[in-house]
Formats: C-alpha cells, structure tokens, sequence
C-alpha cells in the first residue's frame, strides 16, 4: 500500500509559518489483496490517520496560541508521516512481529509519526512538556537522544504518546511517535539519512567519523545559537 500525503496548507502565525496537517489519502495496496484483507488494511491503517489529525491539531493550536500571547513560536516546522505497508511489513520481520492487526497495533508504535522542529533545544523540552501535559495525552516512553546522542552523533527527542479517537462506536488509544528536533538537528538527520541511505555497508569508517564529527558541530551550533538568543531577549523563564 502507498500513501499520498498532500501538500501542506502553510498557515502564518507570527514570525513562524506553520503546516497544517491535511488527510492522508491512502491508495489501492500492491500487489492486488483480496477486498476484506483490504478493507481490514484500510480501517487498521485509517485509525492511525485519525491520530495524526488529532495531534497536528493540538500542535497547531499551540503554536498558533503562542504566538497570539507574544511568547514566540517556538515550531519552526511540523511534518506527519503515515508508514507504508511495505515499511510495516519490513519492521514486523526484522522484529520477528506476526502480520496480524493485534500484533501489528502492539508491538510496532510507530506506524504513525510526526515530526516537530523547533529553533532551539530548550524550545524541544517546552513543546514537549506542553503537550504531554494534556490531559488527555498519555505519555507511554521517552528516549532523549539529545541528552544521550546515538553513537552516530544522531540527535533528537523521541516519544510514544497514546490519544484518542472518537470512532462512531468506541473510543480507540493511537499511539503516535513524536520527534522533537532543533533545526541544527533536523539539518544533520536529514543529510546522514541521505549519504547512508542504501549504502549502510558502503560507508567507510573515516566518513562515519566525520559525520559523527558533523552533528557534534551541530550540536555547538544550537549552544551557540542559543546563547545570542539569550543575549538579545535575556534569559527564558
């Protein structure tokens, strides 16, 4: 199965613009299934569109909320991502995952994601304790590569929160990956993902060095940036 994801509608809010997250549209699964494998695909997949909507819509408030209070917004950028099912099918057999839906729905937690860049790394911490603060969010992990980068030097704030979607007959907990990220860090992920794609085998030790090296260089730069931020604007409360 493939899924299109439509060009994002870029809303204005203060000095940021910020996308709004429109409909996944999902297409017909290849090879061809049979209808009710199908139909099953769709609903199991649909309820994980739901809960992105849900999320870009907490998202979008927030930044736009902010913004209006004059505190700054401090998203620069919001970016949803819906895996396909070949990328489903490919996890569920490297993690020795049975392909049936109870399985799929509570081993892999990731089938939904979004991605959220801020300017500056306490900006990351912020949003992200504002929106896990919602009541009716719940915070199920949390890995903090920012705090402990990977040895790659691979940089970014994980969650798994679960929230609700109101179907017309039951109430269903979709858990959501959620990656905060400065744009420094977006910046390096965005190339290494780039340079290694496909090539995992290929790259040399001495270039993996100066990727690392990379991100470390990223990393002084969101000190940095942050410290002139602090100069101008004086310190966050």
């Amino acid at each position: 199965m493939t899924t299109e994801h439509p060009e994002p509608e870029i809303l204005g809010v203060g000095d940021r613009q910020v996308a709004r997250l429109h409909p996944l549209i999902f297409t017909t699964p290849e090879p061809e299934m049979p209808h009710h494998v199908r139909s099953e695909l769709n609903t199991f997949l649909m309820v994980y569109k739901f809960g992105l909507a849900e999320i870009g819509t907490k998202i979008n408030i927030l930044a736009e909320e902010l913004a209006h209070r004059g505190r700054g917004n401090p998203i620069e950028h919001i970016s949803p991502r819906l895996k396909s099912l070949a990328s489903i099918t490919a996890k569920a057999r490297r993690i020795g995952c049975p392909m049936t839906m109870d399985d799929l729905r509570s081993r892999i937690r990731d089938i939904a994601g979004i991605r959220i860049v801020c300017g500056f790394v306490p900006d990351v911490y912020t949003v992200a304790r504002m929106l896990t603060q919602q009541p009716d969010i719940h915070l199920v992990t949390t890995k903090d590569y920012i705090a402990q980068p990977k040895e790659n030097g691979y940089r970014s704030l994980h969650l798994i929160v679960e929230i609700p979607v109101f179907l017309s007959d039951q109430v269903v907990a979709v858990p959501v990956e959620v990656q905060l990220r400065t744009v420094a860090m977006d910046f390096w992920a965005s190339l290494e993902h780039k340079i290694y794609y496909k090539h995992d085998a290929d790259v040399p030790a001495p270039l993996r060095d100066e990727l690392a090296a990379a991100a470390e260089d990223a990393a002084r730069l969101d000190e940095r940036m942050e410290r002139l931020h602090q100069e101008i604007h004086g310190p966050r409360h």
